[in-house]
């Protein structure tokens, strides 16, 4: 069975793998980069993941329409805001395939899903996503990992079980699919403050001072725009939500701690342009939608201003010691 994955990065070949393992299955990664093209061409490697071996059964295209041809199953794993040209590219060539998406984030424009984007593109209810406390080069690794998937209906997300899950990787359905977007969206954003409180020079107690008073934050925007509260507790919720604000390895943590350490906006904005860092973006689209529903969360208030309006980063400090 023939699977394509749109989206050469990191985490598009990591699940490129965990694809492969199902033997059966030819995997096909399309990149409209042609660095990574040629690089995989000429040594059967990822620039993204050089350490990775790559069965038999992964190959690599740049060619849209023959990454389309006789697929039977398609993940999107771009960044957020490469979703809807990736979706008008394949839309010519769709034919009702299940898709799984597994980027986090929302769009900066539309401020819509991802699910959105993608179902108001190709008319289609066949789309599953997946979230959780996985990074790419684990996953690469076999580290034992799980995921949530939710979607609009349960043969999708059953197919994708199917072709995904594996003696390393356990997915664990969700019938919340909006509330697992918001999980994977929002965790990036606390993500950047946990990197801030380590960059201001504090101790992993802050950090999990921050991460406790957080979830409570998260609970109520996944409430606020519409989706179940008890879906922070999902793999998608708290899981990710430990793993991304603890870890260097994610560039949303590590895109924070330049902020507190640092204050230099050339560095901060050296950085940006360098790395993809969804909760820069998120951070945005979530500020935009809770004001446009007249909602006030004061903590992505405050990040705001620290993010995007270079307002003191120990300002967060002051705002937990005084939180009610």
């Amino acid at each position: 069975m023939k699977v394509t994955v749109f989206g050469a990065g990191a985490y598009g070949i990591s699940l490129a793998l965990m694809l492969a393992k199902k033997k059966e299955n030819d995997i096909l990664v399309c990149t409209h980069n042609e660095s990574v093209f040629n690089h995989f061409k000429e040594n059967r490697k990822f620039t993204k993941l050089p350490k990775a071996h790559i069965p038999e059964n992964v190959n690599v295209t740049n060619d849209y329409e023959y990454a389309m041809k006789e697929t039977s199953l398609i993940f999107l794993v771009p960044s957020v805001k490469y979703i809807k040209d990736i979706c008008n590219k394949i839309k010519p060539y769709y034919k009702n395939q299940p898709i799984c998406i597994a980027a986090k984030g929302i769009e900066n424009d539309s401020l819509e899903f991802s699910s959105e984007l993608v179902r108001n593109i190709l008319w289609t209810n066949n789309i599953s996503l997946i979230s959780g406390p996985t990074f790419a080069e684990d996953l690469a690794n076999n580290s034992p990992a799980a995921l949530a998937i939710a979607g609009y209906n349960k043969k999708t997300i059953d197919f994708v079980i199917k072709n995904l899950a594996n003696e390393t990787l356990k997915l664990r359905p969700s019938s919340d699919i909006k509330g697992i977007q918001l999980c994977g969206s929002v965790k990036n954003i606390i993500a950047i403050a946990s990197g801030i409180i380590k960059g201001l020079g504090y101790s992993e107690s802050t950090e999990a001072f921050l991460i406790n008073e957080s979830l409570h934050d998260m609970k109520m925007i996944i409430h606020a725009l519409g989706g179940k509260k008890k879906t922070i507790l999902s793999f998608a919720g708290v899981g990710d939500l430990l793993l991304t604000c603890t870890s260097t390895k994610s560039r949303n943590y590590s895109f924070g701690y330049i902020i507190g350490s640092t204050k230099d906006k050339k560095e901060i904005d050296n950085y940006l342009k360098n790395n993809t860092v969804e909760g820069y973006w998120t951070l945005n689209s979530i500020y935009k939608l809770l004001q446009k529903k007249g909602i006030s969360i004061p903590l992505i208030d405050l990040l705001y201003d620290v993010v995007y309006n270079n307002q003191d980063p120990s300002l967060l400090i002051d705002f937990l010691i005084n939180k009610a």
